[in-house]
């Protein structure tokens, strides 16, 4: 069956780091986009980076550009997304997901505060 499951999530100061990780099974990893989205309290979710398949095409949320970058390593059925310049705002559960079919991770809490 389809999974995803995210990892690298945490406590940051703010202008701090954070590479998260979401590890694909289940499925040819290779033929779709990913996308990493979050929620924070309060919150409705929200598109933060998604990847394409083969072309490696990128999308950034406007909040997100020129600070976070989404790539993928399709040998090892893994989309990271790495944080700079985190910020306050930022904080929020983290979730992967593969569009056609609509399937989730369970998230990854992260955390920007000092």
């Amino acid at each position: 069956q389809v999974q995803l499951v995210e990892s690298g999530g945490g406590l940051v100061q703010p202008g701090g780091s954070l590479r998260l990780s979401c590890a694909a099974s289940g499925f040819t990893f290779s033929n779709y986009w990913i996308r990493w989205h979050r929620q924070a309290p309060g919150k409705e979710r929200e598109l933060v980076a998604g990847i394409d398949s083969g072309t490696g095409i990128t999308e950034y949320a406007d909040s997100v550009k020129g600070r976070f970058t989404i790539s993928r390593d399709n040998t090892k059925n893994t989309v990271f997304l790495q944080m700079n310049s985190l910020k306050p705002e930022d904080t929020a559960v983290y979730y992967c997901q593969r569009i056609n079919g609509d399937y989730w991770g369970q998230g990854t809490q992260v955390t920007v505060s000092s």
